[in-house]
Parts: C-alpha cells; sequence; structure tokens
C-alpha cells in the first residue's frame, strides 16, 4: 500500500508520519511540503521520503491513500482535489470548516466512489477506551452525566487561525466521543472564550449537550489552562469514573517514539494514569486500557485491501460539525438551539 501526506506541520510530523512509517506492507512515499525548513525535518525524521510541491505531482508518483493534514482554511480544497484523483482520503478533524461543506464533500467522495474517512484518533484514546469498557461491562449502571475536559497550556497557540479555534480543533475530539458513547444529541448549549489579544478565534469552550438518549454531557476545551485538569468523570447508576492527566501518545509521539520504535510498549500507560471507580464509600482503582491510535490506520488499510468498515465513517464525522456548527450558533445567540432529528438547528 502506497500512502502519501499532505502537510508537515505539527499534525503531519507528530500524528500521521509516525503511524504511517510504522504499518506493516505499507510505505509513505512522498510528502508535500513546500516549506525548506519543513523539508529539512521531513530528511532528518525519515530519511529517503522524498518532499513534493504539490498533491497532484504526489498524485502522478502513485499513491493508494492520501492522508491530510494541513491547516483547516483550504483543507475541503485538498480533499476534493484527491477525490478528483480517485485517491481514498484520510482528513484531518474538522474535515470541514461547516456542515455544508462537509456534506459537500461527502457527496462527491460518494459519486467517485473514493473513500472519505477523518482522523478521530482520540476513539483510541487509554481513558476513552476505559470509560468505554466501563459503560459495556454495566460497571457505572445507567450512565447519566459524562463531564470530558482537554485542558493545555499553549500560549503560543493564542491567535492562530489554521486549527479554525479550540472549539473545531480539540472540540472535534470532545464532541465525536460523546457521540460514540451516547448517541445522537437534542439540543447543545455553548461559550466561547476569546483574548482581547486575539479577538478573532477561540483559545476555549464549554458546551453542553443533551442527548436524546437522556444522558448529559459537559464538554469543557482550553489551551490557556496551566493547572492540569480531571480527563473524565462518567457517573451512573452504580457509580462514578474519573481519571486525571491526558493519554500518552501524543506526548510519546512529541518525544520521537513511535509504534515501530515501541512495539508493545506503545499506548502503555504508567501508574499515574490510573483512574478511580467510586460508588458512596467504595473506591476501586482502575488501570487504563492499552491506547492504540495505529488500529485507526491498520483499519483504513484493512477497509481499502478487503473492504472492511472505514474506523470512522465520513458521515460520522458530519454529525460532529454539525454539533459544532449549533455550538457557535448557541454562543453566538446565548441561547440553547435545538438539534432536529434531519440535523437541522433551530432555538428552542
Amino acid at each position: 500500500m502506497r500512502i502519501g501526506l499532505v502537510g508537515y506541520g505539527f499534525g503531519g510530523r507528530f500524528f500521521h508520519a509516525p503511524l504511517l512509517t510504522s504499518l506493516a506492507d505499507a510505505e509513505l512515499v512522498g510528502v508535500v511540503t513546500r516549506a525548506d525548513a519543513r523539508r529539512q525535518q521531513l530528511a532528518a525524521d525519515h530519511p529517503g521520503v522524498p518532499a513534493f510541491d504539490s498533491l497532484g505531482q504526489l498524485a502522478e508518483a502513485g499513491v493508494d491513500l492520501l492522508a491530510i493534514s494541513t491547516p483547516l482554511p483550504g483543507r475541503a480544497k485538498l480533499i476534493h482535489e484527491a477525490i478528483e484523483h480517485g485517491i481514498a482520503v484520510v482528513s484531518d478533524k474538522p474535515f470541514a470548516v461547516d456542515a455544508d461543506e462537509a456534506s459537500g464533500l461527502i457527496a462527491a467522495a460518494e459519486a467517485r466512489g473514493v473513500p472519505l474517512s477523518v482522523y478521530q484518533n482520540r476513539r483510541w484514546d487509554s481513558d476513552f477506551l476505559t470509560v468505554r469498557k466501563l459503560i459495556n461491562d454495566g460497571a457505572l449502571g445507567t450512565v447519566t452525566h459524562f463531564e470530558s475536559r482537554f485542558e493545555v497550556y499553549a500560549p503560543q497557540s493564542l491567535g492562530d487561525p489554521s486549527s479554525g479555534g479550540v472549539l473545531r480543533d480539540l472540540g472535534s475530539h470532545l464532541v465525536d466521543q460523546a457521540l460514540q458513547l451516547f448517541g445522537p444529541v437534542a439540543s447543545v448549549y455553548a461559550e466561547l472564550y476569546y483574548s482581547p489579544l486575539a479577538p478573532e478565534v477561540d483559545y476555549g469552550f464549554f458546551v453542553a449537550l443533551r442527548h436524546r438518549g437522556g444522558v448529559i454531557s459537559h464538554l469543557h476545551g482550553n489551551k490557556l489552562q496551566d493547572a492540569e485538569p480531571r480527563r473524565f468523570r462518567v457517573t451512573g447508576t452504580s457509580g462514578t469514573y474519573s481519571v486525571e492527566g491526558l493519554d500518552g501518545q501524543e506526548a510519546a509521539a512529541l518525544a520521537g517514539r513511535s509504534p515501530r520504535s515501541e512495539g508493545e510498549r506503545w499506548g502503555v500507560e504508567e501508574h499515574r494514569r490510573w483512574g478511580w471507580l467510586e460508588h458512596g464509600d467504595a473506591r476501586e482503582k482502575i488501570r487504563s486500557e492499552h491506547g492504540n491510535w495505529p488500529h485507526f490506520y491498520q483499519q483504513v488499510l484493512a477497509a481499502l485491501r478487503h473492504g472492511e468498515p472505514l474506523p470512522v465513517d465520513a458521515r460520522e464525522a458530519l454529525q460532529t460539525v454539525r454539533i459544532l456548527d449549533a455550538a457557535c450558533r448557541s454562543h453566538a445567540l446565548g441561547e440553547v438551539v435545538k438539534v432536529r432529528a434531519d440535523g437541522g438547528l433551530e432555538k428552542i
């Protein structure tokens, strides 16, 4: 399987390339990046992998799959270009700036018969896998409340428009996870945070989701939070599970490690990442599941080779974009926004 990567910024370098170069029976055949500094990084990180000036040049070299990791503005244009070449696509999240753009991409991919998936790697975080297992095993009983936080201190990102803001960036993960666990959403309330130093792009958010099944999700994202928060708190009729800190796979990638270099050690959490299951006076220590970001691309290749389902269906990713749109509308109105069964939005 011949794979090409478009973009070698933070996402392409640390979230895609280490996984792509760790795949068995697959080859990273080239990266589209024009900046001299990034070409030098590519040469140092992956000697022998050539840099290309354009997606078209990389397509001419012959690829079966293109992973697109470029700034959100302009990302849809590159996805369309890949689709026109008839090449399967994995896009960074979110794969579009709004639901209309996302729907257009899905229609184009389906018309050409091109597989399109979205890189929601946080479905394979150790803590999220632990939450999913506890829910599936019935350890929490019937879940009533879900609290999810993704907060870091990254003041250098203040005002950076490349991700579309923290709601579109980190919020894509948190909304996707909530939808995976608890299904469709009936209403959305949101508050976005802006700095006077960078009033154009949000640096944080609070989003409240009321799922059709009855669960209430409270999602928090922030890039100016310098106190390590609780990552998850999930409350059900039989107990509450909580865990602090962040999954360790990102830190491993930033340190230059990869699934290929770490083998079975990849995704294994240290003791500090153990969570707690509590009910009344009872308190049980819960070991985090094995994080597994590599599964995403392994499943993509299985889909292309054997017709198995893609790890993230583009229509699932569309639902996430619709919720993000609803959050933006809620913030602008200062009101709760209803999400109709057909995906449309209206004030309550």
